[in-house]
């Protein structure tokens, strides 16, 4: 993490506080080793536009700060009142682009919130000359390296399974009523595609659209039944939403049992009380997941065989399909920081 020293308002060389600063940030070109100057909304290294400085007052202003991520190298955000919320959101936005986030402080305790927002911290603390305000940022960019230091010390572990794979069903249990959403699409489901579904961001179970024939209910194949509002559904754009924030005409990810998917658009949702099994399982990278579904033979699963089973059959020791991921979810984004979830 770096340290810039805030001389929008000044062009003087500030000898006192020179150690643990990397850059200056100037409204006009200096002549100054590392040094950077904002023209009107650009951030400039000499003649060389490096990013973009954006005040942050409005949703739409956080709006037009996301749109820059991956066009940009870096992103100044400055506040007309401090928030964290866009600072987590943009860093979110960020995860696995070039894109690196700089904030501009106005209190020494800002800078601990920016420092390690969603435990990973923006790549610059930008700050106005002054001994309480640079003295902050500095501890922050101290506790950060030792932070660093400590991570490659320790022994690498074996890298995570992603994607398609196998979960192992350790408990099968009543799970009271809940809110079941019935998730109805705009386009059929052939045999053998559903969703992925979990109450973690990280571990999905794939549920098995509607499609099968029952003596009791007639076929609904476009629809699958999705449990309640508090799980994950993977979206078209590689996020998830949680199922009550779904929409008629968002898009959803279809996934079939080979792991091959495509984008369908939501027609309807059907929320409707019922009772509900929890199952729980764990993954291949030894992740606890589970998942609320109702307690109706018409919502399955699908086994190693690629045979469907119903939910009400599933047992402890199963072995069904399900669906692996790394890291952790803000807002439904992808991010590299640690959450434990149970």
């Amino acid at each position: 993490m770096e340290v810039w020293l805030d001389q929008r308002d000044s062009i003087e060389r500030v000898s006192a506080l020179e150690q643990g600063i990397d850059r200056r940030l100037f409204s006009e070109r200096s002549s100054l080793p590392h040094s950077l100057y904002c023209n009107e909304k650009h951030v400039m290294s000499e003649e060389l536009l490096i990013g973009s400085l954006v005040t942050i007052s409005t949703e739409l202003s956080q709006d037009y700060a996301r749109s820059l991520v991956g066009s940009v190298e870096w992103i100044v955000l400055d506040f007309s009142d401090w928030s964290m919320i866009p600072i987590e959101n943009l860093l979110a936005a960020c995860e696995g682009t070039p894109t690196k986030i700089a904030a501009v402080l106005s209190t020494p305790e800002q800078a601990q919130g920016a420092g390690f927002a969603l435990d990973r911290g923006v790549e610059a603390l930008v700050v106005k000359p002054l001994k309480a305000l640079l003295e902050a940022a500095l501890i922050v960019k101290s506790l950060r390296l030792e932070r660093l230091n400590k991570e490659t010390q320790l022994t690498p572990h074996a890298s995570e399974k992603r994607g398609m794979g196998v979960l192992t069903v350790t408990s099968v249990e009543p799970g009271g009523m809940a809110d079941r959403y019935c998730i109805d699409m705009t386009q059929l489901l052939e045999h053998g595609e559903g969703l992925l579904l979990g109450s973690s961001a990280s571990s999905f179970l794939f549920v098995h659209g509607e499609t099968i024939e029952s003596e009791f209910v007639p076929t609904r194949p476009f629809r699958v039944n999705a449990g309640p509002p508090h799980a994950y559904v993977r979206m078209a754009n590689g996020q998830t939403k949680y199922l009550s924030e779904l929409r008629s005409g968002q898009e959803v990810l279809i996934t079939n049992t080979e792991g091959e998917q495509r984008s369908v658009s939501i027609g309807r949702l059907k929320i409707e009380q019922r009772p509900m099994i929890l199952v729980k399982w764990t993954d291949e990278n030894d992740k606890e997941g589970s998942m609320f579904l109702q307690q109706a033979e018409t919502v399955r699963v699908v086994g190693l065989d690629k045979k469907t089973k119903s939910i009400t059959a599933l047992k402890h020791g199963d072995l069904v399909i399900g669906w692996s991921d790394m890291g952790a979810r803000h807002v439904g984004a992808l991010i590299s920081s640690s959450v434990t979830e149970r």
